[in-house]
This record gives structure tokens, C-alpha cells and sequence, in this order.
């Protein structure tokens, strides 16, 4: 995948440490920073399925997870599913 390509990073609600279950951002910030750091854009959108993470590069899931499954917060250069993700957003051609 050339650099600047255009990533749809489609997340779902969960349910976070005893709080209401909602669209919460803070465990995709490592993704977007690993996928940023190639010179990729990302453009987030919300999904109605639950704990669901998925990259869309030209129309197609590259890369799905549980969003419980990625570390809170972070760069993500240690988190070993973001280095999965962006290898697939790599791959995608």
C-alpha cells in the first residue's frame, strides 16, 4: 500500500470497567498513531456492532479485532496487534 492512503477505521461501542456502553476512542489511539506514522489517512467511523474494530482499505477489511483486545492509550509501537494491523494496511494491494 503507498504511503497517504486512505484508511476507514470502523469501531464499535463496548463496555468499559463498570461504565455504559459507548463509542470510546481511547484504545484506537496506538492504532492511529502506528497507521499516521506510515502517512496514512485514517478517518474514523462508528459501527453499531459491539467491540468491534475493523480497517477498510479500498472497500475491503484488511484487519479486524476486538477493540477490548488493544491496549489503552499509547503509540502502539508496543502493542502487537497494531503492528498486525499495519502490516495488513501495508499488504493491502
Amino acid at each position: 500500500m503507498p504511503k497517504n492512503a486512505l484508511v476507514i477505521l470502523r469501531y464499535g461501542p463496548y463496555r468499559a470497567v463498570g461504565l455504559s456502553v459507548e463509542h470510546r476512542t481511547f484504545r484506537l489511539m496506538g492504532l492511529q498513531a502506528v497507521l499516521a506514522e506510515d502517512g496514512h489517512k485514517v478517518i474514523l467511523e462508528q459501527t453499531e456492532e459491539w467491540d468491534v474494530v475493523e480497517l477498510k482499505v479500498n472497500e475491503d477489511v484488511v484487519f479486524h479485532c476486538n477493540i477490548k483486545d488493544l491496549e489503552f492509550g499509547g503509540d502502539g509501537k508496543l502493542d502487537p496487534l497494531c503492528q498486525e494491523a499495519r502490516l495488513a494496511v501495508l499488504n493491502a494491494y
